[in-house]
């Protein structure tokens, strides 16, 4: 067996950070209409070697466990298709693990498209409690409207085999959907299929590409490069959207209606990433998905190569921050460019951003979305707004009960009784009124906190009896509610 050599170990970062390792690269079996990340490819040479060499592979799960501050380590694979590394690959991934662990609890993760999965896959996932992503648009119709694979062939039934090995095996798995101009369209048809499949925790991610611009051009890609938001363009045209992308408008609607079945039937049973993550904000706890953080940075995306870029979405010449044989993932993390990157996303928000009623649960969202105008003409709004603004008002009164609930050290999932029932219909509107434009967890007068606690009340028909001045929630000046 040859002895590698490997760089110096890394130090620990100053804080969490996350990698998204593409192994193989951009390089998939399938070929879905949508997908930004195959095009890719053009950024290196035509005989480029895609498989990420056993040096590379052990020098960054080395560097990765040594860089992380905490006892937990959470792996990421992605692709491209990981799968096409084949399994005996994986288990080299293990025995690195292993090796370097530390005593440091290590999980690994990866998203696949399920095209390749099979019996020694199933085994080995299992054995080793690998979290699967599988990445399925919805019943067949929909799922093979745009995915499909290089000869432009359907793959539902492909995908549905690699679940059926999953299953049998019993992977813990989660799926992820892509919102784009066709599947926008079947919001209820694809959640009741997510749910009749077996998936309890459910992803939706939101296609928003342009037609080609001039700096992605010169780097012979297919989609238009992330915007400059420090520097609008010379011209105000509307952005010209690829004929996938969703509708600026269409996705805010989708997730209302999923979310209006969610929450009366589903919550606590099945779980919706961005639901999650909007309580969380609610609550006020800091962390969730890192486009709706204040600022990110934090979630890099290395490719097969060892290259280093500061986000998956942001894999540019441009935005690099360097190569793990040459400087530790610790060092990279925690670099000017990754903090100048993660910086950014809150230092060019728009004022119209900056003075929005949902700004703590949207924070502008991914800066890749934000080539846009506000209405006052300044750069640099998401293409999304309208999508959240519409969203995040409409959760609002639900959210509002459901973080009451998490304090009283009841389950959320009790929102589910109180809904329903026509006093609390009428304390919900009242609420509202008084919550539209202000912070979350903030209730403007005592009535209205009132009105909270009748509502929690009215299913257990008990009064709650709470002075509200007592809570520190409440201003104690009355509202027009």
């Amino acid at each position: 067996m040859v002895t590698m050599s490997l760089p110096a170990v890394s130090s620990s970062a100053h804080a969490p950070f996350h990698v998204m390792a593409k192994a193989i690269g951009p390089i998939c079996n399938l070929d879905c209409k949508y997908c930004f990340y195959l095009e890719k490819e053009q950024l290196y040479p035509n005989n480029e070697k895609w498989k990420m060499s056993d040096e590379r592979l052990e020098t960054f799960i080395r560097d990765y466990i040594a860089a992380q501050p905490g006892p937990e380590v959470s792996f990421a694979f992605q692709g491209g298709e990981p799968t096409l590394l084949g399994v005996d690959y994986f288990r080299k991934v293990v025995a690195f693990q292993k090796k370097h662990a530390g005593g440091k609890r290590i999980e690994t993760a990866f998203q696949t498209n399920g095209t390749l999965l099979n019996d020694e896959w199933g085994e080995f996932l299992a054995e080793n409690n690998f979290l699967v992503g599988l990445s399925i648009d919805g019943p067949e119709e929909v799922h093979d409207a745009l995915r499909v694979d290089k000869k432009g062939r359907p793959t539902y039934k492909q995908v549905m085999q690699g679940l059926h090995y999953l299953r049998k095996h019993k992977v813990e798995f989660n799926t992820l959907t892509c919102v784009n101009a066709v599947t926008v369209q079947h919001p209820l048809k694809i959640y009741k299929f997510l749910k009749s499949i077996g998936s309890k925790y459910l992803q939706f991610i939101p296609i928003v590409e342009r037609e080609v611009d001039t700096a992605a051009a010169k780097l012979g890609l297919d989609f238009a490069a992330p915007p400059d938001l420090e520097n609008a363009p010379a011209s105000k045209e509307n952005p010209r959207m690829s004929e996938f992308a969703v509708p600026a408008e269409a996705y805010g609607e989708f997730l209302v209606k999923i979310f209006d079945q969610w929450v009366k039937r589903d919550v606590g049973k099945v779980y919706v990433q961005l639901f999650d993550n909007a309580l969380q904000k609610w609550l006020g706890i800091p962390g969730g998905l890192c486009y709706f953080s204040e600022t990110c940075g934090r979630a890099l995306a290395m490719e097969h190569d060892g290259d280093v870029y500061t986000c998956d979405h942001f894999v540019y010449p441009k935005y690099k921050l360097g190569n793990l044989m040459n400087q530790s993932l610790g060092e990279l993390a925690d670099s000017p460019g990754a903090r100048a990157f993660g910086e950014a996303k809150r230092s060019t928000l728009p004022k119209y951003c900056r003075e929005c009623s949902v700004r703590f649960a949207c924070n502008g969202e991914c800066p890749k979305h934000r080539f846009t105008y506000t209405p006052d003409g300044e750069w640099g709004l998401n293409y999304l707004c309208p999508s959240y603004k519409r969203f995040f008002n409409h959760v609002r009164p639900a959210m509002e009960i459901m973080a009451q609930l998490y304090r009283e050290q009841r389950p959320p999932a009790e929102v589910m009784q109180i809904l329903p029932s026509a006093a609390g219909k009428e304390a919900l509107k009242a609420l509202a009124r008084c919550l539209i434009g202000n912070r979350p967890a903030t209730i403007r007068c005592a009535a209205c906190l009132t009105r909270m606690h009748m509502i929690i009340g009215y299913a257990y028909e008990v009064p709650f009896n709470v002075n509200p001045r007592s809570t520190g929630n409440a201003r104690g000046k009355a509202c027009s509610s």
